[in-house]
C-alpha cells in the first residue's frame, strides 16, 4: 500500500512539474521575446542615427536603414576612374568614401547615364550625384544641394599646333551631349557661328579632336587635368586655346545633389565640414593635383 501511494505521489509531483513548465513558456518567454526585440531596435536607431535624425520618413533614415549611399557617378579621372588594378578611384571617389565612412554607411558607387541624373534620383536607383555636377538655377529647384566644394571652369581644347587660335567661325566643336561644356557651346556667342558636334562621353570629344574630325572640344578644366596626363596618348597632342575668349562657364560650383528637400544633405555637409577640419579632405585633394580647385 505504501508503495502504491508513493507512486501516486511521484505521478502528482512530475504532472505538477509539468504544467508548471507550461505554465512559464506561455506568461514568460513570449514576453520576454517580445520585449528584447524592442530593445534590440531602440539600440540600433541609436546608434545610426548619430546626427540626430531618426525619422523613419527621412531621406537620412531611409538610407542608414539600408546601410549604403548608392551614389551615381560617369566614368573620368581625376574625379572617379579606374587604376591599373581595375580598381576605382579618383578625388571624388575617396573623398564620397570618407564622407560616408563619417556617416556609418558604405558607399555604393553606380555609373549612370547623366542625361537620366535626375530620373535615377527621384526613382530611387541611386540617392545622390556626385560627379562634378555644377550649381545651376535649375539644379536648385529640381535638387537639394550640398556646399560647393570645389571650382571649376570650361576650356577650349584643341591640338597643340593651334594653341593659338582666337575664333572657331566655321569650325567644328564637340562637346559631351548635355554637360556644361556642350551648354556653354550652345549659348556663348562666340560659339555662334561654330558647328557643334554631340558626343558620348568627355573621352570621346577628344578623340575627336585629337583624330582630326573636329578642330576644337569644350571641356571642364579639371577634367582635361586628369586626361592630359602623359597616360592618354590619343591626348598628349592637346592644349587649352587660352587666347579663346568666351563668358560662360567660367564661375563652376561642384556640388553634391540630392532628391529635392533630402535631409541627407545636411547630413553631408556636416560631415563635409569635419573631413574639411581635420585636414583629410585637402590630403585627398592634393593626392590628385586638386589642391588649389579646393573650395573647403
Amino acid at each position: 500500500m505504501k508503495r502504491v501511494v508513493s507512486l501516486l505521489m511521484v505521478f502528482l509531483l512530475m504532472f505538477t512539474l509539468v504544467g508548471c513548465d507550461n505554465d512559464d513558456k506561455s506568461e514568460v518567454e513570449i514576453p520576454k521575446k517580445e520585449k528584447h526585440s524592442k530593445a534590440e531596435k531602440s539600440d540600433v536607431q541609436e546608434e545610426n542615427f548619430e546626427y540626430g535624425v531618426s525619422d523613419s520618413d527621412s531621406d537620412y533614415a531611409y538610407i542608414r536603414q539600408k546601410g549604403e549611399l548608392v551614389i551615381g557617378i560617369t566614368v573620368f579621372p581625376p574625379m572617379n576612374y579606374y587604376d591599373e588594378n581595375n580598381n576605382l578611384v579618383g578625388f571624388e571617389t575617396e573623398f564620397a568614401e570618407a564622407v560616408c565612412q563619417k556617416l556609418g554607411i558604405k558607399a555604393d558607387f553606380k555609373i549612370i547615364n547623366w542625361a537620366e541624373k535626375e530620373k535615377n534620383l527621384n526613382d530611387k536607383t541611386i540617392d545622390c550625384v556626385w560627379n562634378a555636377l555644377v550649381i545651376t538655377p535649375e539644379r536648385k529647384k529640381e535638387m537639394s544641394l550640398s556646399v560647393p566644394y570645389m571650382a571649376n571652369r570650361q576650356v577650349l581644347v584643341v591640338k597643340s599646333e593651334n594653341a593659338g587660335i582666337t575664333s572657331v567661325d566655321g569650325l567644328k566643336i564637340v562637346a559631351e551631349d548635355l554637360s556644361e561644356g556642350a551648354y556653354v557651346v550652345e549659348n556663348d556667342a562666340y560659339f555662334a557661328n561654330a558647328q557643334m558636334i554631340s558626343v558620348v562621353d568627355v573621352s570621346e570629344a577628344l578623340m575627336e579632336v585629337a583624330a582630326g574630325t573636329a578642330d576644337g572640344c569644350v571641356v571642364d578644366y579639371l577634367t582635361y587635368l586628369g586626361l592630359i596626363d602623359g597616360e592618354s596618348g590619343y591626348a598628349a597632342n592637346l592644349v587649352i586655346a587660352e587666347n579663346a575668349k568666351f563668358e560662360l562657364g567660367n564661375d563652376e560650383l561642384y556640388v553634391i545633389a540630392f532628391r529635392k528637400d533630402s535631409d541627407m544633405t545636411e547630413m553631408v555637409n556636416k560631415a563635409i565640414m569635419e573631413l574639411a577640419a581635420d585636414g583629410t579632405l585637402m590630403k585627398i585633394a592634393e593626392k590628385y593635383g586638386l589642391k588649389e580647385n579646393l573650395l573647403v
